[in-house]
């Protein structure tokens, strides 16, 4: 084997993303000094990216346990049951760093990894949805790396004629040096074609299929896992390049195999390449993998084992294969043009040996290598000056417009905008299969050969984390289940991306333990199993952390897929209904940050019960059909609930929030104030009794404001704004900002 090598230096170990701590610590778990290879092997797999050493104490407070989980958190991707013997496999992942500083192939790759975990499982990719973080679109460089992600997810998602039905976009300064690409994706799949990332079976084979190994890649997982800085424009050649009509290929092939005997497992080659694949499947099934580096295409010459074993080139797939009928799965691939070589074996011993031109190159004990990372667990501690910015008010300087100014501005606001100038690059239709475009709550896609659809939304924390980490991931696992109530749906189950900064700066650390405990307390109470999920840390610059970030992905069932209700109000006459949650606030709120307000005040209030009831009531009154249109108060209060509602049926409405006198701010609580569990309905005239009565029957605040009609949005007694303007302002609210120049 190998010669082992020297200690490493302090800088050859940053950028294996290795402490001097954990170096020493894989000496003595050893009993040896590693050699490069294995070090290197070491580093990727003992990365925050792969390992999730700091956060992974944290996660077991998640429930995964639900009588409709079939597979939870472990796997390429979670899985549901669908009833009939059909299966739901979903998860979400990041693709910060890469796409922070190569926008396209950063944002498409994300999109192709997730699509693989997905497939991996022998589930059929039906959709895909994103959640998108950047800075001020005022910027050039802004609009730049915005433009291009975009680009990126629309470009490998319709090339491989899989739909982007759905997704979040929120700009705010905070994310200027630190964009985040999160991608989810869906795919459904029958019970006995499902598929798990497991070897098993001493002597039986092991294959890599799909595009060669090249050079792109290397240090990916590593790259992941440390801090961006001035020089991060140095990484590129650790971000990976993606081919979607390769992977096209692939995915039908490997789904052509799904559910047959002669397939043992099958996962992703992706983070940290051959070396995360073969240790994870075969840690699994515990057993060991012995690989032939001399079998691996390579697409470039000259190319090391430490470059084979940790290249990231993507489309390509490991599978595990029963002796005698290799050339019956190899066929499959001939038939779709794709490379298949058996490059290794199934070994009793529990260990990963690498040989190259007939050397044993490394051997590493799966234990040591997946298991063996030296957990983080850094001292936290609440910042001191949280404590300030709670009890602030939220306002420090007066409103320099009027309510009607400040009306058409939240509305030309990129995060409360018309979003169709993103989705408008992604085809959300291939397939046929899309019930419900973007631009709603959630998405939902049609179940063949069933009356009832999946309904898909993705959701994440804004401004008002940065005032409490718990409330913030909490207010985004309400707000998607209120998001799937809009449109009739039971929620099922629930992915997760958190995103955070550096976990060793002792707020950071705060800010995610306190994300997680609100993430499993929502779940707990609004009965949501945990299936899948992602951590992305250190998503810093030069020291600056991005605000705390968890993102969540939630699959339901809509009963019917013909009979939804509309994208806004309906008809004159209809009667509007404010459901669910009483009071709002300003804190952490859409006007704040275009106040350009520090975030100060109290968050958003939360009663998790109470939204658990709303949402309850909403989706019974959707679901029969006594809801014409159904929308929920999210950013930009209601005020900006209530113009959407109006723009998208193209009809006015006038609403009487309170009588007398406007109140001591003039009305910017009342209109703009951002509260939870508070839904918009409309319902024809007929309707109003039985509204009135699921609500009182479910115990949720229940008040009819006002009616459909007219040719403007007014707030009698506060402000008014034309219809007309309103929607201009909507559309012009993205479209217009990236009509600027680029850099």
């Amino acid at each position: 084997m190998t010669a082992s090598m020297a200690t490493p230096s302090p800088a050859q170990l940053r950028e294996l993303a290795l402490t001097e701590e954990e170096y020493h610590h894989a000496v003595r778990q050893l009993g040896r000094v590693p050699n490069q290879l294995e070090l290197g092997m070491l580093g990727a797999l003992w990365s925050e990216h792969c390992s999730y050493k700091t956060s992974r104490r944290l996660l077991s407070q998640l429930s995964s346990k639900g009588p409709q989980v079939v597979v939870g958190p472990g796997e390429n991707a979670g899985v549901v049951d669908l009833g009939d013997g059909l299966l739901c496999c979903f998860k979400i992942e990041s693709h910060n760093h890469p796409s922070a500083i190569e926008p396209v192939q950063g944002a498409a790759t994300g999109v192709g990894g997730i699509l693989r975990d997905v497939f991996a499982m022998g589930a059929r990719p039906v959709a895909l949805l994103d959640a998108l973080r950047f800075g001020d679109l005022g910027d050039a460089a802004q609009r730049h790396r915005f433009a291009k992600v975009v680009e990126g997810v629309g470009y490998y998602g319709n090339c491989i004629g899989v739909p982007t039905v759905g997704g979040e976009t929120y700009f705010d300064a905070t994310y200027q040096g630190n964009c985040l690409v999160n991608a989810m994706c869906v795919g459904l799949v029958t019970a006995p074609r499902l598929l798990h990332a497991v070897a098993r079976g001493v002597g039986n084979p092991v294959l890599l299929v799909g595009a060669d190994t090249g050079r792109d890649g290397i240090h990916g997982a590593t790259f992941a896992s440390v801090q961006l800085d001035e020089g991060a424009e140095e990484r590129r050649p650790a971000v990976q390049v993606g081919n979607p009509f390769l992977e096209k290929c692939l995915m039908e092939a490997c789904l052509e195999l799904a559910g047959s005997s002669a397939l043992v497992g099958l996962q992703d080659c992706g983070a940290a390449g051959l070396t995360s694949s073969c240790a994870e499947m075969a840690r699994r099934g515990g057993v060991g993998i012995r690989l032939d580096l001399d079998q691996v295409a390579r697409r470039e010459l000259g190319m090391t084992p430490y470059e084979v074993m940790l290249s990231e080139s993507q489309e390509r797939m490991v599978l595990v294969v029963e002796r005698g009928r290799v050339e019956e799965v190899r066929a499959v691939f001939d038939r779709w043009e794709l490379r298949s070589d058996v490059v290794g074996e199934v070994i009793s011993a529990e260990e990963l040996q690498i040989s190259s031109e007939g050397e044993m190159v490394a051997r590493l004990p799966l234990p040591v290598l997946v298991d063996g990372f030296l957990p983080r667990r850094p001292r936290s501690s609440r910042p001191k000056e949280v404590e300030r910015d709670l009890g602030a008010p939220p306002l420090t300087a007066g409103v320099p417009w009027t309510l009607e100014e400040a009306w058409l501005r939240l509305l030309a606001s990129p995060n409360c905008a018309d979003a169709s100038w993103i989705y408008r690059q992604y085809d959300h239709q291939v397939g046929d299969d899309t019930v419900v475009l973007p631009g709603r709550d959630a998405a939902v896609v049609r179940l063949r050969g069933r009356p009832d659809g999946l309904a898909i939304t993705v959701d994440g924390a804004h401004r008002s984390s940065l005032l409490d980490p718990r409330r913030g991931a909490q207010l985004a696992v309400a707000e998607a289940v209120r998001n799937l109530a809009c449109l009739g749906a039971r929620p099922l189950a629930l992915t997760n991306c958190l995103n955070f900064g550096d976990p060793d700066r002792e707020e950071v650390m705060w800010q995610l333990e306190e994300a997680v405990a609100g993430l499993a307390e929502a779940c707990r109470q609004l009965a949501l199993p945990v299936v899948s999920g992602n951590v992305s840390l250190y998503n810093d610059l030069s020291g600056a952390s991005i605000p705390p970030t968890p993102v969540v992905g939630v699959v339901g069932l809509v009963d019917d897929v013909r009979h939804l209700p509309g994208p806004g109000f309906v008809a004159p006459g209809d009667l509007i209904y404010l459901v669910g949650g009483e009071g709002a606030g300003l804190g952490g709120s859409e006007l704040q940050r275009l106040l350009g307000e520090r975030v100060l005040g109290p968050p958003p209030g939360l009663d998790l019960e109470l939204e658990r009831r709303a949402a309850e009531a909403v989706r019974q009154l959707v679901t029969e059909r006594a809801a014409r249109s159904a929308h929920d108060c999210s950013l930009g209060g209601l005020a900006v609930a209530l113009a959407e509602c109006c723009v998208a049926g193209s009809l006015g409405a006038v609403v009487r929030l309170a009588d007398g006198p406007p109140p001591p701010d003039g009305g910017l609580g009342l209109l703009f104030g951002e509260g939870s569990g508070r839904y918009l309905l409309s319902v024809e005239p007929g309707d109003g009794g039985r509204t009135e009565e699921v609500c009182s029957r479910w115990g949720v605040p229940c008040a009819r404001v006002g009616e459909v009609g007219g040719g403007s949005v007014e707030v009698v007694g506060l402000a008014q704004i034309p219809l007309a303007a309103a929607a201009e302002a909507r559309l012009q609210g993205i479209a217009g900002a990236m009509a600027g120049p680029v850099l």
